[in-house]
């Protein structure tokens, strides 16, 4: 495809409402129609390039050219109805600021910082089970377990007492939802900041030994002089709502497993394959709605013979890239097996999320929890019934009826 062709289609791309894992029909059909092409979502202005394939992702996302600070005060096309970043958010920096950013926090983050919290969060799990089950069936395995598990674990991680989980929760969803509106979303942001800026300013100066969690981390960093009290509450911010995510991607998860009966055989019969099969899940479950956040081209570059212009917006799907038959051999279907698996669910580059061990170990004790404490594990609906989030820009169903 030359580069007049492609400048000529402008795809539009609905914010559709998909059910179950079910892969965007325009996505798949974007993939088909070559490795770069250009989008319209339903929100924003103007179009956007879209790029797909493994290689050219991780090339855009982690070249300079391409650019996140400059996506501020543009009106990109996007699919949240609502766009309110913040000045100096993480998510919207460039290095060498992102960087700076991001190291006040890494020790939380690390494999040591994770294992730190490991055994609470298994005492925590099995205690919401305990409760699941005397309840008896049936149980709505979202609410009982796939919520209140991850919330936790990230309050615990960020240093959040917990009394406030639940109003983190509230936060969050309304922050993330664009049924609300505008007003509604940027309340509960501005909320949530005012609430991360008691916090780590009650931790700013304290020495490192006084705590290893996240808002002790950025009191001193703050008290250093490493980052500012608005970078730090920003940055709080979005870790707390990435740590919900979780729910999300665990719901995907769980709803696929009970439709699949032949994979949770696979998984009790080879409990040590399980870790190694999340990540195959994770490359393989579609996590969110379209595309995340873009970036704006800062001089003219070439991608795969198409040339983009400074200025132009561009989004990279990882969706599309966990996907790309160059990469993953038989790439829709799911391979407990397949080694190596590079796959992007996490993201790439600077802005790889941080908390992919702590996903990775919550989905870890999530899985081994309900495939080994519940064995007769069951749907107590169709599938086609379990009722998935309308209007969300990260996929997962809103309850997951269930009986044993």
């Amino acid at each position: 495809m030359t580069e007049e062709t492609i400048a000529q289609a402008v795809r539009q791309w609905p914010a559709l409402d998909l059910q179950g894992t079910e892969f965007d029909p325009v996505l798949r059909e974007l993939m088909a129609e070559g490795p770069v092409t250009r989008i319209q979502l339903p929100n924003g202005e103007g179009w956007a390039w879209l790029v797909t394939r493994m290689d050219d992702t991780r090339m855009v996302v982690s070249d300079p050219r391409f650019s996140r600070e400059a996506v501020m005060d543009r009106p990109v096309t996007r699919l949240a109805p609502h766009f309110i970043p913040e000045r100096g958010a993480v998510g919207f920096l460039d290095p060498p600021d992102h960087t700076r950013l991001r190291r006040s926090v890494a020790a939380a983050f690390t494999m040591r910082g994770v294992e730190r919290v490991r055994e609470n969060s298994r005492l925590l799990l099995d205690g919401l089970v305990d409760e699941m089950l005397a309840e008896g069936p049936p149980a709505d395995l979202t609410a009982a377990v796939l919520t209140p598990f991850p919330i936790a674990v990230i309050c615990e991680l960020m240093g959040v007492p917990a009394a406030d989980r639940h109003v983190m929760h509230t936060w969050t969803q309304l922050i993330l939802s664009s049924s609300h509106g505008r007003e509604v979303s940027e309340k509960a942001k501005a909320e949530m900041g005012a609430y991360f800026a008691d916090l780590i300013g009650l931790r700013e100066g304290a020495s490192g030994e006084s705590g290893e969690d996240v808002a002790s981390l950025l009191g001193a960093a703050v008290g250093s002089g490493e980052v500012t009290l608005d970078e730090a509450v920003g940055l709080a911010v979005l870790l707390q709502i990435g740590g919900e995510a979780v729910t999300n991607n665990s719901g995907q998860l769980f709803h696929l497993l009970l439709t699949r009966p032949d994979l949770v055989a696979h998984l009790r019969a080879e409990p040590l394959i399980r870790p190694r099969a999340i990540d195959e899940l994770l490359r393989w479950i579609p996590h969110r709605n379209a595309v995340g956040l873009s970036r704006i081209v800062t001089e003219d570059v070439e991608v795969r013979g198409v040339r983009m212009r400074a200025g132009d917006a561009v989004y990279v799907s990882y969706l599309a890239a966990n996907r790309d038959p160059a990469v993953f051999p038989d790439p829709d279907t799911i391979d407990f097996s397949r080694s190596p698996n590079p796959h992007v669910a996490f993201g790439f580059g600077p802005h790889f999320c941080p908390g992919n061990m702590l996903a990775r170990l919550e989905e870890e004790l999530l899985l081994d929890a309900v495939l080994d404490r519940l064995p007769g594990l069951r749907l107590a609906v169709p599938a086609d019934q379990v009722p998935f989030r309308k209007g969300a820009l990260i996929r997962g169903p809103e309850s997951l009826p269930v009986t044993w």
